[in-house]
Parts: C-alpha cells; structure tokens; sequence
C-alpha cells in the first residue's frame, strides 16, 4: 500500500539525480526511502546495493571493481553510513566518469543520520554531491480529509504506521521501531547507550515537547552527568528522530532566549513514548497543543522552500512566536500555531510580529478556512498555509 501514496519529493529527487553526480537522501529509518529509491530506478538503468545485507557486502568486497563495472549505471547504496570508507572511492569514480562526459546520474546514496553526521564522512565528495532530507508522510501527500489528517497526526508519519489496519497495529509497529532504533540500530552505528536509560531520555523529551530543555535537571532524573545528556540528546538529533530549532537571533532590543526547542520528529513516536493509544485519548491529554505544533512544524518543513530558514522566537519577558520563518528573499513570516477551531491570539502578537518585522502574519489553526483578523493578521488552516508555503 505505501507505493500508493506518492511522495511530494519524488521530482526534486529525479531532477537532483539528473543534475548531480551523487545526491544523499537522508531520513529516518522505515520513512520509505529505499520505496522511493526503487520507484525512481525502474525508470533509470540502475543496481540497488543494501549495505546491511551480507550479500550485497560481499559483491563490494572489491568495490572498485565492482562499481567500476557499473559506471554506466545509476548506483543505489543503501544505509551508506554503514561504509564510509566508500566515500573517498566514490570520489575517484565520480571524477573518472566526469572526464568522461557524463555528469549527473551516478550514485545515489540512502542514509538514516543528519546531514551534519554524514558530512563528517563525506567531505571528499564536496563539490560533488547534494543532500536531500525526507521526512514522513504529510498531509498534502494524504489529502485533506479531517480524518485522514487526524489519523496521520495519532498515528505518525511513517508510512506504515499510517497506513496500518488500526490505530492498535500502527502502535504496535512503532512499539517496535522504538525498541529496533534502541537495541539494534544504535548500538551498530557504535553509540554505546543503554537502551533503558535512552528511551528514559527519548520519553523525557517527549514530555517536554516544544520546550526549551534543562540537561542538569534531566541528568538528575537519570543519574548521569549533563554532558552526558546532551551527548543522548545529540543521538536522537543525528539520527532523525529529534527535532532542535534554534531561537530567532537576528538583532532586536530585546532580551531573547538563546537556548533551542526540541521536539520528539514523528507525533506516532511521541504518542507511543507517552502511552497515547487513541485519538479520543490524545484529545485529554495534556501534551495535545504541543503535540499539535510539533506535526504542523514537521508538516511545514516538509514544503518549505530551499534555503528558507526556521526559528522560533521568545523574549526573556514571555513574548513568544512559535514559528519564524525566514524565507530566501529575506522577507519573514510569523507564525502562531493553534489546535483549537477558534484560536485566542494574544494581544501582543501583533507587536511582536513588528519586533520581528515580519512582513506575513498568520494564525495556523485547526480549521479549514482562511481569514483576516486585523492588523494584517490572517487566520489559516494547515493545508492551505502548507499551499502557500509551497508556491512561495
């Protein structure tokens, strides 16, 4: 059923792999990037290679043999944080085939690390290669029913979670996403962690969703030292699997928080660590609005244009924006994330939005409608501001 659902970034792929020698398509494990990969392949003469397979391994037992004898194809290396002694090798043969005369189309190169964490790998191929990052599933790829909408949102953005026969199933796989992230993967990519005291952390975090976070205060609860903590939190960062935004820091008169806001990335990760089942469940719980504004900031990032930038902003005297965007004309957006269907906007969200000097204004909300409530001040539902975004 996932090829199903067609992924918005499916042309910026192919038309990076026709342009590029090498692109990176970064995202979480089972987000479906090898889906993609293939989808794209059975169009390009291409040979698909899984770096966790021991079979796959073994034809690369003499890579520069190998890849060599496939230089005319479109190679599709999967899990490529697995060998990063590959990436000095595919430097040469990149080179070999520019000479001659063929440009674009020669590696494509899947991972489940940030880019900061691959680049440390890759420097070699500078020049050479584009990073694109994937996130789950969105609601312009879903439609947008209320209901699939708020499916998606309880049961997360991977693809099979969403798409599972019921909200038990979809928990029950990211039951096991958890526990295969926690005792498997990262110990493989030679984190040396305890997975109790990692999902400890990962849960922590998802309490604190949206929030500025203490490391002394956690390293406490878990009894460990702050650098420590922060050493965890960098973990589930690389990996994808938490979400930091930094504070608007442009220059303003006023006093601003200067530490980042972390967000659990999936909302069916976030609702599993708390125990959140259902969607009537979710509706009581107190985590619901920063539930919320953390699938509307993943669904936004989703479409935002190259190079646009996201931040928040709060003053030390409790003045707050939840989402700062600065787009590549410079021109900034503020937006206020809201669940409810009639949205309270704080009397000084205006003067705010002027600290910033935001040229957009918008209240996202949970309805359908877009409107004006003065002050150039728009009211807007997720998927028409996700349109917006997109043609920006």
């Amino acid at each position: 059923m996932q090829g199903m659902i067609e992924r918005k970034i499916t042309k910026r792929l192919r038309e990076t792999i026709a342009r590029v020698p090498a692109v990176a398509l970064l995202g979480a494990r089972q987000i479906g990037k090898t889906t993609l990969a293939k989808t794209i392949a059975q169009n390009i003469d291409s040979i698909y290679l899984d770096l966790e397979a021991p079979e796959d391994l073994l034809k690369l037992s003499d890579p520069t043999s190998f890849l060599s004898a496939h230089s005319d194809k479109l190679v599709i290396l999967d899990e490529i944080q697995r060998s990063p002694e590959l990436f000095p090798l595919l430097r040469g043969l990149i080179d070999k085939n520019r000479e001659q005369g063929r440009r674009g189309g020669q590696f494509l190169l899947l991972g489940s690390a940030s880019m900061d964490l691959m680049r440390q790998s890759s420097e070699s191929l500078a020049g050479r290669i584009s990073y694109i990052e994937m996130g789950g599933l969105n609601t312009a790829e879903i439609g947008a029913d209320l209901q699939e909408r708020n499916t998606l949102w309880l049961r997360g953005t991977f693809p099979d979670s969403y798409l599972a026969a019921s909200d038990d199933d979809a928990m029950d796989w990211l039951e096991n996403l958890i526990r295969t992230y926690l005792e498997r993967d990262i110990p493989q990519m030679g984190f040396r962690v305890p997975a109790p005291r990692l999902r400890r952390l990962w849960t922590m975090l998802a309490h604190l969703q949206g929030e500025t976070i203490n490391y002394s205060k956690l390293a406490s609860n878990l009894e460990v030292d702050a650098k420590t903590v922060s050493y965890y939190v960098d973990i589930l960062t690389d990996l994808l699997l938490v979400r930091r935004v930094e504070p608007w820091h442009a220059n303003v008169k006023k006093r601003l928080v200067k530490s980042p806001r972390y967000y659990v990335r999936d909302s069916g990760i976030l609702h599993r660590l708390l125990g959140i089942n259902s969607y009537d469940a979710l509706l009581s719980n107190p985590v619901l609005g920063k539930s919320w504004e953390g699938f509307v900031l993943e669904n936004i990032l989703s479409v935002m244009p190259n190079r646009a930038e996201a931040y928040f902003y709060r003053t030390a005297a409790g003045a707050e924006i939840d989402l700062v965007i600065k787009m590549p004309s410079s021109d900034i957006w503020a937006v206020e994330i809201k669940h409810g269907v009639a949205p309270k906007i704080g009397k000084h969200y205006s003067k705010t939005c002027e600290d910033l000097s935001a040229k957009y204004k918008f209240v996202l909300y949970g309805g359908d409608d877009e409107f004006s409530v003065g002050n150039d001040v728009k009211v807007i539902s997720l998927a028409r501001f996700m349109e917006k975004l997109s043609l920006a």
